[in-house]
């Protein structure tokens, strides 16, 4: 039985700032949930955002306030043992708040693994993989910068995979940004560009031709969300693969985007999707579909990025890697052991439930009061 569920906000400044087209981050709000069951089993879960509402509808205090005022009275006495059932109800009766309907999901799957003495990869199927490639997000807008910081990481074997966010410059000086990062990282590197839907449809075309031209791997969300026909168009003009992001927000975007070839890949976000179940739901469309997948991140911390770990380990198809490094990102651990990364690669955990243990000591002195 679910005995009570609590939700922790946790400010933790980042390593330095994070510029993407809608916000500047200089500090990562992490939206931690803990389910705690009559038989002695808790769980937990993450329903982390970006840039507050810059970038979508929920926020930090949204996602508490939701989840404590309305979601937990709901719950609260249901069979914690039943995770489709407490989710079906609360689907049912809860409208939007993707993020926090994920984070209790988590929490519950979590638990659940707990009691079986098994990873939460094998609740979802069985994973496919115990390692998964990570991209690194390079955010200063410094050119020079920005290619210090892809050496360094290069160095330490910790990513090969760079993805750039623009989009806040006009077109021509972003695309010589990129380039010139590109050319100083050479082949071997796989640079890829993230506009968070900055651009114009005019401009996604001129910028996407100089950016393939120029060796460029992926063009992820040139477009505004809504303008579905046009991210379809930019896929069927150009070879370099254009992914799926802020427009799909679970299963049913899925199903449209397959439907009309509105994306080569879609950037599948446990939290955007709504849960764990809707983000397999998204990776089944997909196969289906012949699309290729990515797994994205909302930048959250380790409770996420470990429940996306474990998910996205399920997948036949990750043809384009991760992006699970929030973690990294945040200038504090709140794991006993950090998860770990090496080789370029995240390793999946692999002890029961998420895997992961909660340092409660740093937990509460960080908390927000």
């Amino acid at each position: 039985m679910i005995q009570s569920i609590e939700t922790i906000l946790v400010d933790v400044p980042t390593i330095r700032p994070h510029k993407l087209s809608v916000a500047t981050m200089n500090t990562q709000t992490l939206v931690l949930v803990r389910v705690l069951c009559d038989d002695g089993v808790e769980g937990w879960g993450e329903a982390t955002t970006i840039g507050g509402l810059n970038y979508g509808d929920e926020s930090p205090e949204s996602v508490k306030v939701n989840i404590d005022t309305h979601m937990a009275p709901l719950l609260i006495g249901m069979d914690a043992r039943n995770v489709a059932l407490v989710m079906a109800k609360v689907r049912k009766v809860i409208q939007g708040n993707r993020f926090a309907k994920c984070a209790i999901e988590t929490a519950l799957m979590d638990a659940q693994a707990r009691r079986l003495n098994i990873p939460l990869s094998e609740l979802l199927g069985g994973r496919l993989r115990d390692e998964l490639p990570v991209a690194w997000t390079l955010a200063s807008g410094d050119t020079r910068k920005d290619i210090a910081e892809a050496e360094n990481m290069l160095e330490l074997r910790r990513h090969r995979i760079f993805k750039l966010k623009i989009g806040l410059r006009p077109v021509v000086e972003d695309v010589a940004h990129v380039l010139a990062i590109k050319k100083a990282l050479g082949d071997g590197v796989s640079v890829r560009v993230d506009v968070n839907q900055a651009w114009s449809e005019l401009d996604a075309v001129n910028g996407i031709a100089a950016l393939e031209a120029g060796g460029i791997d992926l063009i992820e969300q040139p477009v505004r969300a809504e303008n579905k026909a046009g991210l379809a168009r930019l896929a069927a003009r150009f070879a370099v693969p254009v992914m799926a992001d802020e427009v799909l927000h679970g299963p049913r975007d899925a199903f449209e985007l397959a439907t009309h070839a509105g994306a080569d890949v879609f950037a599948v976000k446990i939290a955007q999707s709504g849960g764990l179940t809707p983000a397999l739901q998204v990776a089944a469309i997909a196969q289906l579909a012949g699309i290729d997948l990515y797994g994205g991140t909302m930048l959250e911390g380790a409770i996420g990025t470990a429940a996306s770990a474990h998910v996205f380990s399920t997948f036949a198809n990750l043809n384009y890697g991760t992006e699970l490094f929030g973690p990294l990102l945040l200038t504090e651990e709140i794991l006993i052991e950090p998860l770990q990364y090496r080789d370029f690669m995240l390793q999946v955990p692999n002890k029961p439930g998420l895997g992961v243990q909660i340092d409660r000591d740093k937990l509460a002195f960080m908390r927000r009061k």
